[in-house]
């Protein structure tokens, strides 16, 4: 069948905190606009970007847009391009209401905007512009198809997609101890998000991403003899564990494993990585030229190129950017790290709320939105340096090119912390331009501002 050409709207607003549009931060070690394309590849060749739908030629040819803050993986691509063939008339992906399918509603309704919520009477208008959820009866977004060339005003039906979400644990808590519900993730068969916010970049890393693809590895075996045949028969020849063994761990060339680490499937590591004795490897996604230390635990976590993770660090569903150093006796929980940042030693980034009170998440403009989860992480964006010994609350954001240091009147981030509240301003000027700007703040108005300086 002959290749779809697709058409790329561009989506300008930044993500705090790391001031960077979505289609440049990472998801599975992947810039989304490369994940995009990647996922779409055995469909399409021909990109061309465009502003706006009235931007598409009207010539009859079968085309796909899609906005590109948008993340969907290669399950969710096939089966919409599958549907969207069979249905052949132009179409929108639409997800139904909240109370069929919980994923979406606790993962890509909170902090969106550009979901588009459609009643019974109206398809205008978004969620939080005077529609309740009860009133909703589907959601539309920014991904379209027409067999035929797109066509102003011609109908545009609804495509109805399931994400097929599946309750998991991810906490062993005792119930006297949680005091607010059942710790719990919703496990997905596909995914679609738009990412709009630092949460969705998490949502779509962890639990509707590495987390996912390992449940997806655990519905394949309950549901295929054959498969834990093969699982079975590949541990015996290797003579290791069933879940360590090279169906479900994908070890790239030239790595250099411990004998003593201990890596539990699926797990994927990348090329020229470098894991130290004794360290604790379980569902993980790991980039090219890591270097984890002694002693170190990662669990269902995604680890971007070249980052170095000293001895003793540990990090549970955590999202660490490309270049990253998270020094030695560092814990990491739920937590999204931007590129080339350094996390001091012994800091610990909290993610439990100590009074069962409603988790919120403000936003660099100071509004404040609850988001559902009882237990998150932070945010730290790009070029950050944070120095030994800080506590971080949970769901605080550090903006792109800022510096703490550990010091008596701020050892505990209690708020979000912005660029003009680094500690490197405090500093004399000439240490202080030591530090290079590179990730400045869009300014309303005034297109992004230049780097300051190279390296």
């Amino acid at each position: 069948m002959s290749k779809i050409k697709r058409y790329v709207l561009h989506e300008s607003a930044h993500i705090a905190p790391f001031n960077q549009p979505a289609r440049e931060l990472n998801v599975l070690n992947k810039p989304i606009w490369l994940a995009q394309r990647d996922n779409l590849a055995p469909y399409c060749e021909v990109e061309v970007p465009i502003e706006a739908m009235n931007d598409l030629p009207t010539t009859p040819e079968e085309i796909i847009v899609y906005r590109d803050n948008l993340y969907f993986d290669a399950d969710f691509v096939n089966d919409f391009v599958e549907a969207a063939r069979k249905a052949a008339v132009p179409c929108r992906v639409a997800i139904r209401s909240t109370e069929t399918d919980q994923a979406f509603a606790t993962y890509c309704l909170p902090l969106a905007r550009n979901l588009q919520a459609v009643n019974k009477k109206s398809e205008n208008g978004i969620v939080r512009s005077g529609h309740t959820r009860e009133e909703v009866d589907y959601y539309l977004f920014d991904l379209w198809y027409f067999p035929r060339g797109y066509q102003p005003g011609a109908p545009i039906s609804p495509l109805h997609m399931k994400l097929d979400s599946e309750e998991v644990g991810f906490y062993s808590v005792p119930d006297y101890m949680s005091n607010r519900g059942d710790l719990t993730h919703w496990m997905t068969k596909r995914t679609i998000i738009s990412v709009e916010h630092w949460l969705h970049l998490f949502f779509a890393n962890v639990p509707m991403g590495i987390f996912s693809i390992g449940h997806r590895f655990e519905h394949k075996q309950k549901n295929s003899n054959l498969f834990t045949l093969k699982v079975l028969m590949r541990a015996l020849i290797e003579q290791t564990q069933l879940l360590s063994s090279a169906e479900l761990v994908h070890v790239g060339r030239n790595c250099t494993i411990n004998p003593t680490a201990i890596i539990q499937g699926p797990a994927f590591i990348g090329d020229n990585v470098t894991i130290g004795a004794g360290v604790v490897i379980q569902n993980c996604y790991i980039g090219n030229n890591v270097n984890i230390d002694q002693g170190s635990q990662l669990m269902l976590s995604v680890i971007g190129d070249g980052c170095f993770i000293p001895f003793r660090a540990s990090l549970y569903l955590t999202v660490l950017m490309e270049h990253c150093i998270v020094a030695q006796n560092t814990c990491l929980q739920m937590c999204v790290i931007g590129r080339g940042s350094f996390i001091g030693a012994g800091s610990t980034f909290t993610d439990y709320n100590l009074l069962p009170k409603p988790l919120e998440v403000e936003a660099m403009d100071g509004t404040r939105e609850r988001v559902g989860q009882p237990v998150l992480g932070s945010c730290v964006g790009h070029n950050c340096r944070i120095g030994s010994g800080m506590v971080v609350y949970p769901g605080r954001m550090i903006e792109s090119d800022v510096i703490l240091f550990a010091k008596p009147d701020r050892r505990i981030v209690r708020k979000n912390i912005s660029f003009e509240e680094s500690d490197h301003h405090d500093l004399r000027p000439e240490i202080a331009r030591l530090h290079k700007p590179k990730y400045p703040r869009l300014v309303q108005g005034e297109g992004e501002v230049p780097f300051l300086e190279s390296w």
